[in-house]
């Protein structure tokens, strides 16, 4: 059983930064690829990133390439998002979920365990 707790959420203006970071209990967190999804108000959820087990492979969605990225310190047993750019689009709660493998996952579905989320909004 894996518990995660995400942190960082918050409320910042367009084109600011915000960093989010998810704590994951346990003693094999290499173990797990990690992702990133969000769901906005009246929407699905939808994936946002993932990290390889090692942490030496990420993908991105289109949406965020190039502006958000993700890390892993497996030491701390913790991955980040860095958001950086943010738009008015990228408002939602932001999910940090596990997947059993070391492989990165895009699907929801290939997740194990999912933390409660962390609100990000996004003024203009």
């Amino acid at each position: 059983q894996v518990q995660l707790v995400e942190s960082g959420g918050g409320l910042v203006q367009v084109g600011g930064s915000l960093r989010l970071s998810c704590a994951a209990s346990g003693r094999t967190f290499d173990n797990y690829a990690m992702g990133w999804f969000r769901q906005a108000p009246g929407k699905e959820r939808e994936f946002v990133a993932t990290i390889s087990g090692s942490g030496a492979v990420t993908y991105f969605a289109n949406s965020v390439n190039g502006r958000f990225t993700m890390s892993r310190d497996n030491a701390k047993n913790t991955v980040y998002l860095e958001m950086n750019s943010l738009k008015p689009e990228d408002t939602a709660v932001y999910f940090c979920a596990a997947s059993v493998g070391r492989l990165p996952q895009s699907l929801s579905t290939s997740y194990d365990y999912w933390g409660q989320g962390t609100q990000v909004t996004v003024s203009s």
